[in-house]
């Protein structure tokens, strides 16, 4: 049976195709950043033609097939990146923003997917699930999770896929278990005594205090987290001062990402950099001030839904590639807290050294068809995993 639907839907995908490609470059062309997706979701929404409830600010939740019964949701990320595009294209945007990460992609792919099976009988629900704010916090798939939406529309299993240059095109990397890290942001602020840059005994420091802060905290991970676990903290902004150079400022600040194997991990470093922080700060008599903004937590392939999916990768025409786990975070994690998940890597062509939010990243329009035929195999997959675990249950 899903051999079958596999085949007829493949065929009803094809001839969406075209109407995609013309979305997704009306969708790069005017893009709108994490907070500011309304306009996108109109867009979407008119596209995919589904009554769509309203969730998460600018999000939309829906279902086709089976009004009864358990679900499958598929998610596609609505917001884009304040990111000036360079690719030269003639459907570039030209507003500041940029869908440096592909999520113009992913929308239309979603939306070639669910109007195909408009043509096929499907055995599940399939939701569509049109996400605001993937790229800051507050997480829109955290909000969506604890809606209550995903019980009220029986949802049973969740896939994501997503672009990656890292991958072979034509390919798409699933693996079970570990697949992006638990993210969090720490921010540290000093404050100490100002002064005239010539007299810097009657003052305290502050920008040399902030340097050895940031310095050091490399050696705080060595000696705060276990070598076997893959553990980074990355020094995004450092503010200290006003521009004048014979002034010396009375405050400094750091922002940091941070990325864990586990929730728990980043809590631990992030206290160890507080006690770091506390430290270098009175050496210079300094004050310091941290805090720690917990992420997104890691992002976990449930084992047997990948498993079912590996061989759906093959049937839609795909080859399927090695699993792909980097430090990386994406907020499809919260998902995986209320239902077993599936991300899906899906490999495009990219110039060398372009990657995902590079203002000169862009997937070609053959994507598209990747990421649905990959979004396809995580339905089937998780729909086998449903049939599977209903021939095992007791009499």
């Amino acid at each position: 049976m899903l051999t079958e639907l596999e085949r007829s839907w493949s065929t009803a995908l094809t001839a969406q195709l075209p109407d995609a490609a013309v979305l997704r470059r009306q969708l790069h062309a005017d893009p709108r950043v994490s907070g500011d997706e309304a306009d996108t979701l109109a867009t979407v929404a008119r596209a995919l033609g589904v009554d769509l409830e309203p969730v998460a600010q600018h999000g939309g939740v829906g279902r086709v097939g089976p009004s009864a019964g358990p679900s499958i949701a598929v998610r596609g990320e609505l917001d884009a990146l304040p990111l000036q595009e360079a690719t030269g294209v003639e459907f570039a945007s030209t507003n500041g923003s940029m869908h440096a990460c592909g999520h113009d992609v992913h929308l239309a792919a979603l939306v070639a997917l669910v109007r195909a099976a408009d043509n096929v009988e499907l055995p599940y629900g399939l939701v569509p699930m049109l996400q605001p704010r993937e790229e800051t916090y507050p997480s829109g798939a955290k909000e969506i999770a604890e809606s209550g939406l995903l019980r009220r529309f029986g949802v049973g299993h969740a896939v994501g896929a997503h672009v990656h240059p890292a991958v072979p095109a034509g390919a798409v990397a699933i693996g079970e278990g570990f697949v992006n890290a638990a993210a969090g942001e720490i921010e540290i602020v000093l404050t100490g005594r100002g002064g005239h840059g010539a007299y810097p005994h009657q003052g305290a420091d502050v920008a040399v205090a902030v340097s050895q802060v940031v310095t050091g905290l490399s050696e705080v991970v060595r000696r705060t987290a276990d070598p076997m676990d893959p553990t980074m903290i990355s020094v995004g902004t450092i503010h200290v001062g006003s521009g004048a150079a014979n002034v010396l400022p009375g405050e400094g600040r750091v922002l940091c990402t941070v990325r864990t194997v586990s929730d728990a991990e980043g809590t631990r470093l992030a206290t160890a950099v507080g006690h770091y922080a506390d430290g270098i700060a009175a050496a210079f008599g300094c004050q310091a001030r941290t805090e720690y903004t917990r992420g997104e937590p890691s992002l976990i392939n449930d084992a047997r839904l990948a498993r079912a999916s590996h061989g759906w990768v093959q049937q839609v025409g795909l080859k399927v590639a090695p699993p792909m786990r980097s430090l990386g975070a994406d907020d499809f994690s919260y998902y995986g807290e209320a239902v077993p998940t599936l991300m899906c890597f899906v490999g495009v062509d990219a110039d060398p050294g372009v990657g995902l939010h590079h203002p000169r990243f862009l997937p070609d329009q053959v994507s598209i068809a990747r990421v649905a035929k990959a979004m396809m195999a995580g339905y089937l997959g998780a729909a086998q995993t449903i049939q599977d675990q209903a021939r095992e249950e007791p009499l």
